[in-house]
């Protein structure tokens, strides 16, 4: 058993070491956190041990030994384990019982989400349904690139429509007209601009729309 590990207040615990788990601590170390990556596989212990900050190979279901690590001093932690429902949800009650204040879930479905959020997870992410409508999204050519959050909001990359060529956002009144924000104008081989009422629409911009998705992706269709 690995010593027990004093983290700080930039310090997460990632639970699973795989392509979710695995992607997500690397990011972590690359923004300055320390991180302590558990696994129970061997070979990801060891491919993870020379980045991240700590690495131990342990059984995550255990509360015992996720306390012996020292875990429920961590503020956050991720849980990455989305193949075996089972053990995330008795990963996210050792980690309720060990009072985290911040505990981030992988989900493979909506049906194990619901688990997760019963039984104390704060954050219940869905990478494979994200990407699947991210990628639905931009496979019909209208957005360049598109984000929806969990509360139904959006922010997409879209070209500007026809109808605000040649005039100012204040003169287009696209906001009122659709509801949306233009937040920002990306002009080719310009720097990006934030958006203002006197900015001037031009052919070939791109527009940084936000919104309701369902307001963003009727604005987009526009185009």
């Amino acid at each position: 058993m690995a010593k027990t590990i004093s983290p700080t207040s930039n310090s997460v615990v990632v639970i699973g070491l795989g392509r979710f788990g695995g992607a997500v601590a690397e990011s972590l170390v690359r923004l300055g956190h320390d991180v302590l990556g558990i696994d129970e596989n061997p070979e990801l212990v060891q491919r993870w041990s020379d980045v991240l900050t700590h690495v131990v190979q342990a059984d995550t279901t255990n509360t015992d030994t996720l306390r012996r690590l020292g875990v429920g001093d961590f503020e956050s932690a991720v849980v990455g384990i989305g193949d075996d429902l089972e053990g995330s949800v008795l990963t996210v009650l050792s980690l309720v019982e060990l009072g985290v204040k911040d505990i981030w879930v992988k989900a493979r479905s909506v049906r194990h989400g619901r688990i997760l959020e019963r039984t104390g997870a704060h954050h219940v992410v869905y990478p494979e349904l994200a990407m699947g409508e991210r990628v639905a999204h931009l496979v019909t050519g209208r957005m360049i690139d598109f984000i929806e959050f969990d509360d139904g909001f959006a922010i997409a990359k879209t070209r500007a429509p026809r109808e605000a060529v040649g005039k100012t956002l204040a003169e287009s009144a696209l906001r009122s007209k659709y509801g949306i924000t233009i937040v920002g104008v990306k002009r080719p081989r310009t720097d990006f601009t934030y958006a203002k009422p006197e900015t001037r629409i031009e052919s070939g911009d791109l527009l940084i729309v936000s919104g309701p998705t369902k307001l963003v992706e009727a604005f987009a269709a526009l185009t």
